[in-house]
């Protein structure tokens, strides 16, 4: 008999982009991001960090002040459409921790993604979510939020001969 308490295809690609997620230095928000083509091959990944060349250590991670990390982060759905290698990303779908932006509406809407499926909207009342949504809805992108099985899935590095 086979295995029955394996994940879902929709709970892996979201626990990719949360795996993804944990190689932002962000020191307050972390995101991931997930591409996945209509046949379930994971195009490419990405996470919220300063572009390649400027250095984590150099530029701004606050918040608030006179110099904040809001101009220089790169997102994660943006990092992950940049880093598809020339990959078609024609009716694929993105898995993100956290609804995209309008600005990462945008880029997601002009790369043919199709569908965004989000663990959190909880910026679901600020102006730019709104204007995400609004843009989605007009160019037929679908969005859904996961409501996963589960509230983990561990990943254990240790092989099992060395636990012995």
């Amino acid at each position: 008999m086979k295995r029955t308490d394996y994940i879902s295809w929709d709970e892996y690609f979201m626990g990719i982009a949360m795996l993804a997620a944990m190689r932002s230095k962000d020191p307050n928000t972390q995101v991931g991001a997930c591409i996945v083509s209509p046949d379930n091959i994971i195009i490419s990944t990405g996470y919220n960090g300063m572009p390649k060349g400027c250095s984590d250590d150099e530029f701004p991670w606050g918040r608030d002040g006179a110099e904040t990390k809001y101009p220089y982060v790169v997102h994660a759905e943006l990092n992950a459409i940049l880093n598809r290698g020339g990959r078609d990303l024609k009716d694929s779908r993105v898995y993100v921790a956290l609804f995209p932006c309008n600005e990462c509406a945008k880029a997601i809407i002009q790369s043919g993604v199709k569908e965004v499926v989000y663990l959190s909207d909880k910026y679901a009342d600020t102006l730019g979510t709104m204007a995400s949504k609004r843009m989605l809805d007009a160019a037929g992108v679908s969005y859904r939020q996961l409501k996963p099985s589960m509230d983990t899935i561990t990943l254990d590095l240790v092989p099992p001969e060395a636990k012995k």
